[in-house]
């Protein structure tokens, strides 16, 4: 004997609701977080370059912010090495931290990487620790940041 069209919808829907269930018993809110290194790299110069000098001409450095944004990068290398990107390039690009974001013109594409690394400069600069910084950028604090000021 089989079951009526309500019947088999009940089940459907009982079966969909258990599915979510499940998955939110297994889904860890910590696997969400961008990749980043907990603690400094132990040879900065083992690490590929951040951009600069003449790399930062072109057509992906047309405002003067672009330019900026890696020349404090530079200064705050192993800062950023410890801090995620909230642009999510870690998915898409591979991207280990926030400084790899500086290693090449994602940095200069991406405002939310520019701002970040801005964000994360004034913040060292302030005697915050990548930790509190990293933090801080969970809070989305970073997007007070207005490119074209600084």
């Amino acid at each position: 004997m089989g079951m009526g069209r309500w019947g088999r919808a009940g089940l459907g829907i009982l079966l969909a609701a258990a599915a979510a269930i499940s998955y939110a018993q297994w889904t860890n809110p910590a696997d969400d977080i961008p990749a980043y290194h907990p603690s400094a790299p132990l040879k900065v110069s083992a690490l590929p370059p951040i951009l600069s000098g003449a790399k930062l001409t072109g057509p992906n450095f047309r405002y003067p912010w672009q330019v900026h944004v890696y020349q404090d990068a530079a200064k705050v290398s192993s800062v950023l090495y410890q801090l995620p990107c909230n642009c999510r390039c870690d998915r898409a690009l591979g991207h280990t931290s926030l400084r790899s974001c500086f290693e090449g013109l994602h940095g200069a594409e991406c405002s939310t990487c520019a701002a970040e690394g801005f964000f994360a400069y004034q913040q060292t600069k302030l005697g915050k620790t990548p930790a509190q910084i990293r933090a801080a950028i969970a809070r989305h604090e970073y997007e007070s940041i207005q490119l074209e000021n600084q």
